[in-house]
């Protein structure tokens, strides 16, 4: 039963949160503040995630075989590779470093 109640107001709250942004004024969203906010806000969340999910196990910070993929990764995006030349070259550099015991 409290699964499913976590379930409705998950919802109910996801419905409301649509709702309210539907409610905003369009002259709230065309001031230059709120569109540079807009543009910044999916960059920073994204790289809050990816730190978490590379430095963290549970609660503890961790740097292992992650730490080195995303670095290949990031070298790969300031080389300017193509996308998937950019994942694989995380994903080798990863699957190495804990081959060799990383």
């Amino acid at each position: 039963m409290t699964v499913w109640l976590a379930i409705g107001l998950t919802a109910a709250g996801c419905y409301l949160l649509k709702l309210a942004g539907l409610l905003v004024p369009a002259g709230a969203l065309e001031r230059p503040l709120v569109q540079r906010l807009a543009a910044l806000l999916p960059v920073a969340l994204l790289a809050a995630l990816t730190a978490q999910q590379t430095f963290s196990i549970d609660s503890a910070l961790v740097v292992d075989a992650r730490a080195a993929g995303l670095a290949a990764a990031a070298l790969a995006l300031v080389l300017r590779a193509p996308f998937l030349v950019v994942v694989a070259a995380a994903v080798a550099v990863t699957a190495g470093v804990r081959a060799l015991g990383g």
